[in-house]
């Protein structure tokens, strides 16, 4: 448990912190180490004398010579390792020196390059953070709960590595991506580092490369299903909402079907979301609504195309039909502006082995008996394309390049200002690179990734492109709800969040601008959407009325180094 208490004044502004530890101990403790930024006071009440090198730095000067550090380093995977590394030594020294580095540090922690470290995490195994909870270990997840560092906790990220971005099953290598969403949490909303909780069910693994391997150190043993999948959930979820009942649970990286069903099961019964679906969902949709204000078109008078129509495919699309529903169309017609294509090609209604999800936004073959297809029975991306004209063509496949030449020139010639997003990473799993979108659509593409990519240069001129991050909306959301102790997360909750960051769109003044804000604006992004979200709890019944700006105030964390008293 932790070993430390944060005394507060009457303002709920941090005081000092208390703590019994003393000399290595206090070093070794990455939430407590302020390395050599220990005043002199506190190196002789904490037996730190000639354990530091004589000087004492601020915060600034630390983070400096860090970032120097960094710069030394030759590719994201080490830049990625090193700030771990610090992350494990010195966590608010961690939390100053990526905060000041935002945009260029965001993506090197987390996507793209978090896949690169998920992939090697047994190799580059590191200090311990969080839990691990294994299959084996199912008749001990109580035990297993009380044994985290810290008591209080507001917020756990889980995942069973099932399907880790584009790169598919990780086993417990999805442990890295709990841990960087829950920096991401902090990073981009404030929310406190030292009240959450990453944890990574093992619940074997169908990598064969990873059973092969002799250095994975997760259970070998094929990805349990079906009833007793279930049932460890199920243990697993009853076991954290007996010891932390007003826990928020975030879901992440569940594979397709699991990722869906585990959502459906709880979403009722405590505050819980969905990244992959929810977050995903709202981020694309605000995209979506961006882009179409700035075509000066109605929602309501789109033909939206998803090219994958997996977890995060169908999740966008869920959101995309509650917008629709929203602007006045019943549910049957928001459905029908909605195309998906998945392996088979284009959705349809008669298929056998699709998922429950899929299964609304299928199409009767009778809509496109009048198509020109090569092959009657299925209708590829180019084929719908050609037929379809869609205005917003959306990519959630990991298929490199799926967004051709072809494809796009075929698109553009349909549509004035198609939209374009091709949202699949890490980069290497991008449907379209954005020079190619401008190119080919000469210069007329609305568009936004799902991993960074460089300025677009055309006919002179530079142009940012929109990074389609999650991190715009899930750590808004958190802080929202944890702030005011929210029940349950509802659709409007979502929608609140959609909203909030829509509004903050460049586009909205300049249609040639980018239609999300730049990444060095997510914190102030973040504070919005937490308001938004917090208020709409209120309005659903599922929080207390509050002072919504205290109750942010109060719990908002920053990477501060405070005073330490001896206990």
């Amino acid at each position: 448990m932790l070993n430390f208490k944060i005394v507060r004044d009457q303002q709920g502004n941090i005081n000092h912190i208390e703590t019994q530890l003393e000399g290595y101990q206090l070093l070794r403790t990455a939430k407590l180490n302020k390395s050599n930024a220990f005043t002199a006071e506190e190196r002789k009440t904490f037996k730190l004398l000639a354990k530091l090198p004589y000087v004492i730095e601020t915060l600034d000067e630390q983070a400096a010579r860090l970032y120097t550090q960094y710069l030394e380093k030759n590719n994201n995977l080490q830049k990625n390792i090193f700030l771990n590394r610090l992350h494990d030594s010195n966590e608010t020294l961690f939390y100053r020196v990526v905060s000041d580095h935002l945009k260029e540090m965001l993506p090197v922690v987390y996507t793209p390059t978090v896949g690169d470290a998920v992939q090697k995490f047994s190799l580059e195994l590191r200090e311990q953070r969080g839990l691990f909870i294994s299959y084996p270990d199912r008749d001990h997840i109580e035990e297993i709960i009380e044994n985290r560092l810290n008591p209080a906790v507001d917020l756990i990220v889980v995942t069973d590595g099932g399907r880790v971005l584009g790169i598919g099953d990780q086993g417990i290598g999805g442990m890295d991506i709990s841990i960087a969403k829950l920096m991401v949490y902090t990073l981009c909303a404030g929310v406190n580092p030292h009240r959450v909780l990453p944890i990574q069910l093992d619940v074997g693994t169908n990598n064969e490369e990873l059973l092969k391997d002799p250095m994975y150190l997760g259970w070998r043993h094929k990805r349990i299903e079906g009833k007793e999948y279930d049932d460890f959930i199920d243990l697993f979820v009853s076991a954290v909402r007996k010891k932390l009942p007003a826990i928020y649970l975030h879901w992440e990286d569940f594979g397709r079907d699991n990722a869906r069903k585990n959502l459906e099961r709880y979403r009722k019964k405590m505050l819980t979301f969905n990244d992959d679906m929810q977050g995903t969902g709202a981020t694309a949709l605000s995209c979506v609504l961006s882009g179409v204000q700035a075509t000066g078109q109605k929602m309501q008078d789109q033909r939206v195309v998803f090219f994958g129509a997996g977890t995060a495919g169908v999740g966008i699309a869920d959101q995309v039909c509650a917008a629709l529903t929203r602007q006045g169309l019943s549910e049957v017609e928001a459905r029908a502006k909605i195309w998906l294509i998945d392996r088979p090609g284009l959705l349809f209604d008669d298929m056998k082995d699709l998922a429950d999800f899929q299964k609304p936004y299928a199409k009767s073959r009778q809509l496109i008996k009048s198509w020109q297809l090569q092959d009657t029975s299925k209708a590829s991306l180019l084929e719908t394309v050609k037929n379809l004209k869609p205005t917003v063509l959306i990519g959630c496949s990991a298929l490199f390049g799926a967004f051709n030449e072809e494809v796009v020139r075929t698109m553009a010639a349909g549509v004035e200002h198609p939209i374009i997003l091709p949202l699949s990473n890490p980069t290497s799993k991008s449907e379209a690179v954005p020079q190619d979108l401008y190119n080919w659509t000469n210069g007329k593409v609305i568009t936004a990734t799902g991993s960074p990519f460089e300025d677009v240069s055309f006919n002179g001129k530079k142009y940012r492109v929109s990074q389609s991050n999650n991190a715009f909306v899930f750590p808004g959301l958190g802080l929202g709800v944890i702030a005011v102790r929210a029940k349950l997360m509802t659709d409007n909750m979502i929608w609140a969040a959609c909203q909030a960051l829509t509004d903050c769109s460049p586009a909205k003044k300049d249609k040639h601008a980018p239609i999300l804000p730049d990444l060095n604006e997510v914190q102030a992004v973040s504070q919005k959407i937490a308001r938004a979200v917090a208020k709409q709890a209120i309005t659903d019944g599922v929080a207390q009325d509050c002072d919504i700006e205290k109750a942010i105030n109060s719990i908002k964390w920053e990477p501060k180094y405070y005073p330490y008293v001896k206990v």
